[in-house]
């Protein structure tokens, strides 16, 4: 039941505003919850192509692989593919970091390869397409910045990696003391993170007494890996999901009650 001492568990979605943002505060409302969305990732095309990555693009048919790394690198990082190749290269390997990804990627006829459940980059790096790259060309669409290790364990697997970075991200324009307020008038009860960088914006944004309270706060999280974070940064009530995707979000809600964690 999504229910708290006769009131709905009112729940902070942090996900970057747009199609993803609303899907899941709707998801979350559907299941009973009260659903509030702040970004905590603000995302913008990337200025204009690098001679570089207009080289890139170009050469599309060279690669064996090509990896987008979220819906966004699908939405730019297509348009952009699309400028240069109104009729897709063949023999391309194509994947895409998890199940919303993929479901962007049916829209321009690609049928991706995914690493199912473990939506990160280890779950990419695990697939046995990616095995032995040894000497063939792998481009990974993305955002600005952000996590090396697909980009660094292809390079020691001896694959000739090159990365499109086509988007960026960045902190939200928030007044100071606005994302504090938002949490404590809305009597938020947990905050929905997506990823390492979400965590880190979220206490960019905090003063050191909002800080203080939001850490009571019980936080659900993508991976292990952003859990050992915000543990180690105080939060002490950390849930995780089995990835980023609204499904397993919901699904490790569910399993919250007022002072549980992990």
């Amino acid at each position: 039941m999504a229910s708290q001492s006769a009131r709905l568990v009112r729940v902070l979605a942090t996900r970057p505003a747009g199609e993803a943002a609303d899907a899941l505060c709707a998801l979350l409302a559907e299941a009973g919850y009260e659903a509030h969305s702040q970004p905590l990732l603000t995302l913008s095309d990337a200025p204009e192509l690098t001679p570089v990555q207009r080289h890139m693009l170009q050469d599309l048919a060279h690669y064996q692989h090509i990896i987008f790394v979220s819906t966004n690198a699908v939405r730019v990082g297509m348009a952009l593919v699309d400028d240069y190749w109104p009729q897709l290269p063949v023999g391309i390997n194509w994947y895409a970091i998890g199940a919303a990804t993929a479901k962007s990627l049916a829209r321009f006829d690609i049928q991706a390869i995914t690493p199912g459940k473990n939506m990160i980059s280890e779950g990419l790096l695990a697939l046995p397409y990616l095995k032995n790259v040894q000497g063939q060309r792998v481009l990974i669409i993305k955002g600005e910045g952000g996590r090396d290790t697909l980009r660094s364990e292809l390079f020691h697997r001896g694959a000739l990696v090159d990365e499109l970075a086509c988007y960026r991200r960045s902190l939200p324009e928030l007044l100071a003391g606005g994302l504090g307020a938002q949490i404590s008038q809305r009597e938020i009860d947990v905050i929905l993170l997506s990823s390492g960088e979400g965590l880190a914006n979220l206490l960019l944004l905090l003063s050191p007494t909002e800080t203080t309270t939001v850490k009571a706060i019980s936080v659900i999280v993508p991976s292990e890996r952003v859990a050992d974070m915000a543990r180690d940064t105080g939060f002490k009530s950390v849930l995780t999901a089995e990835n980023a995707s609204d499904e397993a979000m919901l699904r490790a809600l569910q399993k919250w009650r007022p002072g549980n964690g992990e």
